[in-house]
């Protein structure tokens, strides 16, 4: 995710969003899509990367994540413009089994913003939104090749329960990934 925090007069805020308004929509795509065309993250958004990306359909992936009552956006700007989001997937209402954990989706950073502490900056706000929504554990999981994503969340407080071999392709290589939760 980040390397070293950047020294800038930049102004870094994370906020959670029920809407979007002027670019944000624009905004969020184009974070997506950068970091997306990231090689060193191979970060998606249920396509493939090789799959030209259609705007139509950032577009209407972001706005139906508004939609869902399960699903809250957390952003992160830098001067203004959205930078980085994390989602958390809150269990559904008829879920009494596992109403007290949700889970962390779609955590990224624009490869332009990082360096700015914005991946440490929305995990710790999904944690005081989950305490908030009275959850107890969040859970998460995280490509194997990920170093840096997997240091924050360790670093944060996530533990590993579980690994799977098998847990996506990228560019034709199967690429395993770890599975962790955190006690909130």
């Amino acid at each position: 995710m980040e390397n070293a925090i950047k020294q800038s007069p930049a102004e870094i805020k994370v906020e959670k969003i029920r809407e979007f308004v002027k670019t944000d929509l624009n905004d969020i795509c184009d974070a997506s899509e950068s970091t997306m065309h990231d090689d060193s993250l191979s970060f998606s958004i249920g396509s493939n990367r090789e799959d030209p990306l259609v705007r139509e359909r950032l577009e209407n992936y972001w706005k139906g994540v508004l939609l869902v009552p399960e699903r809250q956006l957390i952003v992160g700007r830098v001067d203004g413009t959205i930078a980085a989001s994390l989602q958390i997937l809150k269990p559904s209402p008829n879920n009494q089994t596992s109403n007290f954990a949700a889970s962390v989706d779609n955590h990224f950073v624009a490869p332009w913003a990082r360096g700015y502490g914005l991946a440490k900056m929305l995990i710790n706000a999904a944690e005081v939104e989950a305490k908030e929504m009275g959850l107890t554990v969040l859970k998460l999981n995280v490509r194997a090749n990920l170093e840096n994503a997997i240091q924050l969340y360790e670093a944060s407080g996530y533990k590993r329960w579980g690994t799977l071999d098998k847990y996506e392709m990228v560019d034709g290589k199967m690429i395993a990934g770890h599975f962790y939760y955190k006690d909130i």
